[in-house]
This record gives structure tokens, sequence and C-alpha cells, in this order.
């Protein structure tokens, strides 16, 4: 969705976030693409969260971590002989 004819949003700064931002630019780069690039961590799920999840049959765990757990396991083979 990059493009000229986006809507933008006028926001204001601390001038240290904005130095940050700035920093973080990478030649030719806009502000918005470094924000797009941003890493934002997911907070965690609240107790009540939980419940919800496992209520409904969830575990709570991301499907993505079952699905490269699973991945893994499938790859892991077993020694010819553990003992070695």
């Amino acid at each position: 969705m990059h493009g000229s004819c986006m809507a933008t949003k006028t926001i204001s700064l601390e001038l240290d976030a904005y130095d940050k931002l700035r920093d973080a630019k990478r030649p030719g780069e806009s502000f918005s693409a470094v924000v797009r690039r941003m890493q934002v961590a997911t907070p965690a799920p609240s107790g009540g969260d939980l419940l919800k999840r496992f209520e409904t049959g969830g575990s709570g765990v991301e499907e993505t971590y079952l699905d490269a757990v699973e991945a893994a396991t499938a790859q892991d083979q077993a020694p010819d002989n553990p003992w070695n």
C-alpha cells in the first residue's frame, strides 16, 4: 500500500523520539518506511486472555511457534546409537 494517493496523518514527537526515528532512517527512505519496518513487541497476554484461550480449546501458544516446533521435530532424527 505504498504510493502518493495514500492518506496521511500528522503526528507530534518529542525531540528525543524524533532523533531516534531520524537516526533509524536509511538514505532515501521515508519516515513511513522506517515505521513500517519497525519491530514492535507483542504484549504478553493477560491472565484473562489465557483463560479465554484455554476455555475455547486453545493453548495460549502462538501458532507460528507451534508450527516451528513441529517442523523442527519432523527434521530431528534419532541417532543410530544413542550411547555414542
